[in-house]
This record gives structure tokens, sequence and C-alpha cells, in this order.
């Protein structure tokens, strides 16, 4: 990562419209492509140590048909790297915006009604290994707790006085970790945020095998 990067977006940030962009296309050109070489290193750390088969690097555009903010462009840069499914679960996603605002993410974003509901009935039944992985002393230091919209009351099926009820109601299950810009344009970066995204592997795993596997610990796949 580089000022430059940094740079750019704070300027975006300041002049978010298409005339501006325009001007400054060819940075952004020029930019977007030493992003993507960094991207590309993270995803090749990553292959290393985990079966993951996709890079989906976002575009700056917003979608702005049902948003009340219409400037059209993020401040930020992102990536998303997927797990091989249908074995594997679980997907890292790595965040660039200046202002100390960079982090890490992982986890499970508006899963699918099926996933959603089999992970529910999981912590209905058994939530040790999800909050042994979460009270892990390294996972809480750098994650923190679990990140997620959740529902006011219990699912429909669901006892709203049952113990895991804080787990059950929510709708996202992910962790995150932040950075400042220092650490950012530190030359360890790439290695920094492979070290960070190997810590998610005891939950992607324990994830992946709910999510394969039926309430009797049969294979679905």
């Amino acid at each position: 990562m580089t000022k430059d990067t940094f740079l750019f977006l704070k300027e975006l940030a300041q002049n978010n419209n298409k005339a501006w962009f325009d001007e400054n296309r060819s940075r952004y050109e020029k930019l977007k492509k030493e992003l993507r070489n960094s991207f590309d290193q993270v995803f090749s750390n990553l292959k290393a140590h985990d079966d993951v088969d996709h890079m989906q690097v976002f575009r700056i555009n917003r979608d702005i048909r049902f948003s009340a903010d219409k400037t059209p462009y993020k401040n930020h840069m992102s990536v998303h790297f997927r797990r091989k499914k249908p074995e594997l679960r679980g997907g890292y996603y790595l965040h660039i915006e200046p202002g100390n605002k960079s982090f890490i993410a992982g986890g499970f974003w508006a899963p699918s009604k099926e996933d959603m509901l089999r992970i529910r009935q999981e912590f209905e039944m058994d939530a040790t290994p999800m909050r042994k992985i979460m009270a892990h002393s390294e996972f809480q230091k750098v994650f923190g707790t679990v990140q997620g919209d959740s529902l006011a009351t219990a699912p429909k099926g669901f006892d709203k006085t049952h113990p895991n009820i804080d787990l059950i109601r929510m709708k996202n299950w992910y962790f995150e970790s932040y950075f400042t810009d220092e650490e950012v344009l530190h030359e360890d970066f790439a290695k920094r945020v492979d070290d960070t995204f190997k810590l998610f592997r005891p939950y992607f795993d324990y994830m992946s095998d709910v999510l394969t596997t039926d309430l009797n610990g049969e294979s679905v796949l």
C-alpha cells in the first residue's frame, strides 16, 4: 500500500463527483493497478494455507439506485476472497480507507435462508464450540465480539428464553479487526493481513462442518 492511495481517497472524499473523478482518472487507474498487485499478494499468501478459489476486487462506483446518498464513489477500496464451496464456507474481506478506518472482516454476511436456519439450529442444539472459539484469548484480543444485525426477538420457531438466544437472534455472524494508517503503509502489512486471516480458520472450519452436515452430523454434500 502507498501514501498515494490514501491521498487519492482523501481527495476523493472531498470531491466526490464525476467531474473531479474524470480529471483524476489516470491517477485512479495507476493506483488501482498497484492496489490490485497488493491484493494479488494477499491472495497468494492465503492460498498457501487455505483453499480460496476466487478474489473479487469491488468497484469504486457506488450503487445509488436505492440510496438517499447520491455521491457516486466510495471513499475506500476493498476486496473479498472466497473459500471453495460447497466443502468450505466463510470469506475474507479487506477494506482500505484513510483515517484509521482500514479493517479486515471475516465470517457470514447475509447468508442464505437455508444456511441461516441451519446455523440457528446448531446454536439451539449446542453453541459450546462457537463460544469456545470466541473466548480464545488471541481471537478475542484481535476481533473482540461477534458482529452482525439481530432480530428484536426470537426468530419464528425458537424459544426467546433459550440460553443461546443472543447468537440465535443474529442475522449475520462476522468479526472485524481495524488497522491504523501507519500499519497499512508499513512494509509488512501483507504479512500482517495474512497472520490475521489465519485466526479465522477455527471459526471457518467449525461453520463449514455445521453447514455441510445435518443435525445428526451426516454429510449433506
